[in-house]
C-alpha cells in the first residue's frame, strides 16, 4: 500500500522559513505528479505548487518567488522549501501524487497526505 507522509510543519515567525518533506512509501515504481496543495482555516484548498517528474514546475502567483519545490525521484520525496513567510501563508498544507504506479503493478490515480500545519505568527 502506498502512502503519503509529510513532515517539517510549525511555528515561524513572519520572514522565517520553513522546508516541508512528503515521501511516498511502498514499492514505488514511479510517480507523475507530486506537489503541494494548502487549507487556510476556513477557506478551501488551493494549489501551492505542483512538480512533474520531468522537473516542470507550476506555482500560485501568491507563493512565486518565495517558495521552491524540489523533487527526488529515487527517493520518492518533495520537499517545498518556503521563505519569506507570510501570516497569509498559514494552512494546513498537503502533499498530493498523482499516476502512481507500484513495482507489483498496481496504479492509484491520486493519493493526499494528512497535512501538516504551518503557521505564521509573531
Amino acid at each position: 500500500q502506498v502512502q503519503l507522509v509529510e513532515s517539517g510543519g510549525g511555528l515561524v515567525q513572519p520572514g522565517g522559513s520553513l522546508r516541508l518533506s512528503c515521501a511516498a512509501s511502498g514499492s514505488i515504481f514511479s510517480i507523475y505528479n507530486m506537489g503541494w496543495y494548502r487549507q487556510p482555516p476556513g477557506k478551501q484548498r488551493e494549489l501551492v505548487v505542483v512538480i512533474t517528474s520531468g522537473g516542470s514546475t507550476n506555482y500560485a502567483d501568491s507563493v512565486k518567488g518565495r517558495f521552491t519545490i524540489s523533487r527526488d525521484n529515487a527517493k520518492n520525496t518533495v520537499y517545498l522549501q518556503m521563505n519569506s513567510l507570510k501570516p497569509e501563508d498559514t494552512a494546513v498544507y498537503y502533499c498530493n501524487a498523482d499516476q502512481i504506479a507500484t513495482m507489483s503493478g498496481d496504479r492509484y490515480l491520486e493519493l493526499w497526505g494528512q497535512g501538516t500545519l504551518v503557521t505564521v505568527s509573531s
